[in-house]
């Protein structure tokens, strides 16, 4: 059973893969709004 349970299952680098691939685009989205909360000009804040 477990066997066949493991056929279904994607290999170790496909999840860390597919992980990756959504961690990293947010940590830079998280990175790039503190940029903007520290970096902004005061007449930008404003929108």
């Amino acid at each position: 059973m477990f066997d066949s349970l493991m056929g279904f299952l994607p290999s170790k680098l496909v999840l860390i893969c597919t992980i990756l691939a959504f961690v990293i685009p947010f940590i830079i989205y998280q990175v790039n709004q503190k940029l903007h909360e520290h970096g902004d000009p005061p007449w930008m804040k404003d929108r």
